[in-house]
């Protein structure tokens, strides 16, 4: 890395490169490196190069070139300032505003302590720089060269500096009031599937930038102010205070003091001013340009010369002017002349706007369709609206896009795992009020809103006594009732429950998105869980991966958790099971899935505690249970349940009795059977009753507090 660094560039040829090889030979090319311009310790060392300055007395040479560095930077910043594409580019503007008015005033005090002290010397006490521009703007009039020195001061303070630093309050004030609005806008549209996570960060971080820089501006506008005050303070005590010197202590005659220190104040005052007003000007540049995008000359012309009506009007303003006695013809002629073959160039050629550029450029370069794979890409959660729907997604009130926002933070917190966006779009293929979700392109679900109503449930089942439109509950089946919004405190008051049509769409998508949880989680999705663990569960992965099992296998192990709802969020020890279970020789992902279910018997022990403190169960009886035994067939890590249809719809029709007597006690029990028959088990309840959880015996914790409610 360091040979790279200390590489010459191409072209330098081989002084240099032996020059640079003898630096670094005797030990002081890095040391060099450290105090160039742009580096952090040249920097800090220019800084207090400034204040020291402020006490230290300064050669004449020395504050000419300081001098000449104050113009040249100020010229520097205001083409830096007229050439900006956006504001946002230059966002070290106040902080080079604040040095560069440091300089200014470090000089002002060398200069005023050389004028104060060697004044009477002659013209050239403060230097060459400051009586060159004392003698050009005076011209040999002291008196014309204070009046005009007191324009460019008024000209500096009262309107530039004042009017910028008021544009930069303003400005700081509406970009902080609108960043809100603009990053629900950003979460909006990373919501709806619009934009990536990268993309979104990009939007918030130039937020973050656009709200300091302005912020900054704010107060670095004052700097500038400040500067001008002192500009005028400085200009008096050098008048008052040479004059003083000059005529008391020196023994001047009045006329030649007032004529040296004048000229040497004069001058001391125009090279201080004019970098100042150069810099103010672009301050107001940088300021003013807002949402202006490109250079300021391409922004100017393309918005005072895109329409020819106006060029055309002022044509004929000037050849008005022209023709009016006692005004000089010629220059309104000139001036008309150029305006008039302007507006006609423009009429010939009309300014297209830049939207229809970009599109044009976008039509003339773009292929004629898009590539087959973005014609194959699939949509891993999609949401589609009827027209009439749309409101729920965007307008003044987008709900739905901050429920969805909500779902998928809270599915993360409960499972440990960052759903795929959710794309909303429209669909004109379905009902106006029609509404369906999608993964992976095959709809999972579907259902009808009310926009401009509300949906109505009773706690105790059956349709709530109102008037209205009967309907069912999407999510859950339940009867419900759509009524008017007008209606809703009378059904408050009998005790139902009330949702809103965003809501009813949310709380399906979150249905349908914990049944198909499994479905989501990608090859790509759980290369990222891996990589994002901690540093200090990194060795554990790399232990795992790919000596002892492979991320594939992997990803089925937390499929088949997710398939169950069993959180995946304690990563950490479900990858140790998975470690135990392949060093106790278990590679089929069943049997390691079991292995790790045992490790996190805790959790699924706590999941499963009901309201009163315990975990209710249904268990097998012994007949039952050497049954499903004795049809259990093939190897170990594949075992198939093969029973008689006769014997299992027997079996069945006592479960569904066993769950519903449980269920009209108001109890959510977990069926527990023989850790051998946990997975034939779970593929009957799913089809039966898939929200009732299946546990085995080595499953539950010991700490766990347990009822049995029911046995089969």
């Amino acid at each position: 890395m360091s040979e790279t660094l200390l590489a010459p560039p191409a072209g330098s040829g081989a002084r240099s490169a032996t020059s640079g090889g003898l630096l670094d030979l005797l030990g002081l090319g890095t040391t060099i490196r450290k105090y160039v311009p742009g580096s952090d310790v040249g920097l800090a060392l220019g800084v207090v190069a400034l204040l020291s300055v402020l006490v230290l007395p300064l050669p004449t040479i020395i504050l000419d070139v300081g001098l000449a560095l104050s113009v040249t930077i100020s010229v520097l910043v205001l083409m830096v300032a007229l050439f900006l594409k956006r504001p946002l580019d230059f966002t070290s503007f106040p902080t080079l505003l604040l040095l560069t008015t440091l300089l200014r005033l470090s000089l002002d005090v060398a200069t005023t302590r050389l004028i104060l002290s060697h004044g009477h010397e002659g013209p050239l006490a403060a230097g060459h720089v400051v009586a060159a521009f004392g003698g050009f703007l005076m011209g040999g009039d002291v008196v014309i060269g204070l009046i005009l020195f007191s324009i460019l001061l008024v000209v500096n303070f009262m309107v530039i500096t004042k009017g910028s630093g008021r544009i930069a309050e303003v400005a700081a004030r509406f970009s902080l009031d609108a960043m809100p609005g603009k990053q629900m806008a950003i979460d909006s549209e990373l919501s709806a599937g619009a934009i990536t996570e990268k993309v979104a960060r990009v939007r918030r971080r130039e937020l973050e930038e656009e709200s300091g820089f302005y912020g900054a501006m704010d107060g670095a506008a004052k700097f500038v102010r400040g500067d001008a005050i002192a500009s005028l303070l400085i200009t008096v005590i050098n008048i008052i205070g040479g004059l003083a010197i000059g005529l008391i202590r020196h023994g001047m005659a009045f006329s030649d003091a007032a004529a040296t220190f004048t000229t040497l104040t004069v001058g001391d005052g125009l090279v201080s001013q004019i970098p100042a007003l150069l810099v103010s000007t672009a301050s107001g540049i940088v300021v003013t340009k807002g949402g202006t995008e490109g250079a300021a000359d391409v922004a100017l012309m393309r918005q005072l010369g895109g329409n020819p009506k106006p060029m055309a009007l002022a044509a004929g303003a000037a050849f008005v002017l022209a023709v009016m006695p006692g005004l000089p013809a010629l220059p309104f002629l000139a001036i008309g002349g150029l305006a008039g073959g302007a507006a006609w160039m423009r009429h010939r050629h009309p300014l297209r706007p830049p939207d229809e550029e970009a599109a044009a450029s976008i039509v003339t370069h773009a292929p004629a369709e898009p590539p087959i794979t973005d014609v194959m890409r699939i949509d891993m959660i999609r949401l589609e609206l009827g027209y009439g729907l749309l409101p729920l997604a965007g307008g003044d009130n987008p709900r739905l896009t901050e429920q969805i926002k909500a779902i998928r933070r809270t599915i993360a917190l409960e499972m440990g795992f960052v759903l795929p966006p959710v794309r909303i779009q429209d669909n004109v293929q379905l009902g106006a009020e029609s509404y369906s979700i999608r993964i992976k392109e095959i709809e999972a679900g579907r259902g009808e809103l009310r926009p401009t109503r509300l949906l109505v449930m009773h706690p105790k089942g059956g349709v709530p006594d109102l008037p209205g439109e009967r309907t069912t509950e999407p999510a859950f089946g339940l009867p419900a009732l759509w009524i008017e919004i007008s209606t809703r405190e009378e059904a408050m008051f009998r005790g139902c429950t009330v949702v809103d049509p965003a809501s009813v769409l949310s709380t399906h998508l979150t249905e349908v998105l914990r049944e198909t949880m499994a479905e989501l989680l990608s090859y790509s999705e759980t290369q990222k869980l891996l990589d994002e663990l901690p540093r200090e569960q990194q060795k554990l992965v790399a232990d795992l991966i790919p000596s002892q099992i492979s991320t594939g296998a992997i990803q089925r192990v937390l499929q088949a958790l997710l398939a169950e709802k069993v959180s995946i969020r304690d990563l950490p020890t479900i990858l140790e099971g998975v470690q135990e279970a392949c060093g106790a020789g278990l590679r089929a992902v069943p049997l390691i899935t079991g292995h790790v279910r045992m490790r996190l018997g805790r959790q699924i022990s706590e999941a499963h505690v009901g309201p009163a403190g315990y975990i209710p169960l249904v268990t097998l009886g012994p007949e039952w249970e050497s049954a499903f035994l004795d049809s259990l067939v093939g190897p170990p890590e594949d075992r198939q349940l093969a029973m008689a249809p006769s014997r299992l719809n027997d079996f069945i029709a006592r479960l569904r009795t066993a769950l519903d007597g449980a269920a009209a006690t108001g109890e959510q029990p977990v069926i527990l059977v023989n850790s051998s028959l946990r997975a034939p088990m779970r593929a009957i309840i799913e089809r039966l009753r898939p929200a009732t959880a299946v546990l085995s015996q080595a499953e539950i914790s010991p700490r766990a507090r347990i009822r049995t409610v029911s046995t089969i």
